[in-house]
């Protein structure tokens, strides 16, 4: 029987580094997303249907880069493990590389795509104006994106999740200030018996699309000035050749990770494609749920975060014990935070769908399907972590097949056949995705237990 390791107390405050960075960065793109649709929502329920009904997409694209960071952040993770800071700041080096080429290349796709994604997404013919120019004017900057998520892995691959994390609350105050300034019109507000004039451009939702490009541009040149002057992992005095010799290893762990999330991100477009086509309520109340249950999975991303980091270290180093231990303490560990998470989820739902829209009927079922998923939420904490400690160790095909699996056969054809096929609408597409999340834990769970997660053990 193979032998297990207890929950490590003394690991506690090494994972709590790591994490609370990214948390509090995670909490503060949720809130600015809060504020991006409670400002969005004041100008009525299709303005809050022409940004929502393409954010599928977004993340779609998004997970590209992101999959390709984690490739270089398992690289970087275990060299450094290893005692080999050399290596690292080659592998940084290549990460610039690939960053130019990527943005480059995603930029030119999403440009060309402005003009058709909304028809793909089959959003309401009246609103496929504004959601076009409204992906357009954000995807103009997609090189600058690009670096910002790329970059900003390499450094937490090296322990440094801070630097992130300011430059993501400085991304985000920007954002905030210029929706105020770019959304609403000029306007007289009255502070203490005062009238005072209050500049505005009116642009409505093209405003919150220049506001986001805007603090884009932003993150991307201060995430490649922070890597510039790292002092662990600086690529200056290195070769931006594409060396085949730290690509390979790379895209060895990027493609099975990039597979999966451009599997399971394009079954997110094709899910939004059925929601959308249920009408504007069904897509306002979609689009609203979303925002909301995006803040309560941020232990979920701090943590995976801080299990992709400590996993590749400990691989690196090969300390099987130190591994084994990561795991023993940061799986129990995430489930608590995820029921703490979800039971607030459950008891705040209505007042939260609340702060986005005034109409009933949103409100009425955007709780519901808030309700539902709140159950689930420990269950999904399991795949999230399990899943980065996988990413560190560089085994990204079984979860692949987990999501993939999971995404098509569950999801996307359990809502298909309940919204097109019986005539069902949002509240059964949401349960179908429980059903995924739920899939996904047994999946996960089983293949932590069994240990084949574990890089050593499978050597065995």
């Amino acid at each position: 029987m193979r032998e297990r390791s207890r929950f490590d107390r003394s690991m506690l405050g090494t994972v709590f580094t790591l994490a609370w960075p990214t948390m509090l960065e995670q909490l503060t793109q949720t809130a600015v997303q809060y504020i991006d649709t409670a400002m969005v929502g004041s100008l009525g329920t299709q303005a809050t249907a022409a940004v929502g009904a393409t954010g599928t997409v977004n993340w779609l694209i998004g997970s590209v880069v992101s999959a390709v960071g984690i490739g270089f952040l398992a690289f970087i993770a275990r060299k450094i493990g290893a005692g080999r800071p050399d290596e690292a700041r080659k592998a940084s080096a290549q990460a610039c590389t690939i960053t130019l080429l990527l943005g480059s290349l995603l930029t030119l796709l999403t440009v060309m795509a402005a003009g058709y994604v909304p028809a793909w997404m089959q959003v309401d013919p009246a609103i496929r104006d504004l959601a076009s120019e409204y992906f357009l004017i954000i995807y103009i900057p997609m090189l600058f994106r690009t670096a910002s998520i790329l970059l900003g892995t390499v450094l937490r691959s090296a322990g440094d999740t801070r630097t992130p994390m300011r430059i993501g609350l400085i991304v985000n105050g920007i954002n905030v200030v210029l929706n105020i300034l770019l959304i609403y019109p000029s306007r007289t507000l009255s502070v203490l018996n005062l009238s005072i004039p209050f500049p505005g451009a009116g642009l409505g939702v093209k405003g919150a699309a220049l506001a986001s490009a805007a603090s884009f541009v932003y993150g991307g040149l201060a995430m490649t000035r922070a890597l510039w002057k790292h002092p662990s992992i600086s690529p200056i005095g290195q070769s931006f050749r594409p060396d085949p010799v730290i690509l390979r290893p790379c895209f060895r762990v990027a493609l099975p990770n990039l597979a999966q999330r451009f599997a399971t991100s394009f079954g997110y477009v094709v899910f939004a494609s059925m929601i959308n086509a249920l009408g504007g309520i069904s897509t306002a109340a979609h689009t609203i749920a979303n925002t909301v249950e995006s803040a309560f999975y941020i232990p979920g991303w701090g943590m995976q975060t801080a299990a992709a980091t400590l996993s590749g270290n400990a691989y690196g180093a090969k300390d099987h014990d130190r591994l084994k231990r990561l795991g023993s303490t940061i799986l129990p560990l995430e489930v608590g935070l995820m029921i703490v998470s979800g039971g607030l989820l459950f008891l705040f739902a209505e007042p939260l769908v609340r702060l986005f829209s005034a109409d009933e009927n949103v409100v009425r079922l955007g709780t519901t399907v808030l309700r539902m998923v709140a159950v689930s939420e420990p269950f999904y904490g399991v795949p999230i972590v399990v899943e980065g400690l996988m990413q560190g160790v560089g085994k990204t095909t079984a979860p692949f097949v987990y999501n993939v699996i999971c995404m098509w056969a569950v999801r996307i054809a359990g809502t298909f056949v309940c919204t097109q096929l019986l005539g069902l609408g949002l509240i059964a597409a949401w349960g179908c995705m429980i059903g995924h999340n739920m899939l996904l834990f047994v999946f996960f769970f089983w293949h932590y237990l069994t240990g084949r997660w574990d890089p050593f053990i499978s050597r065995k």
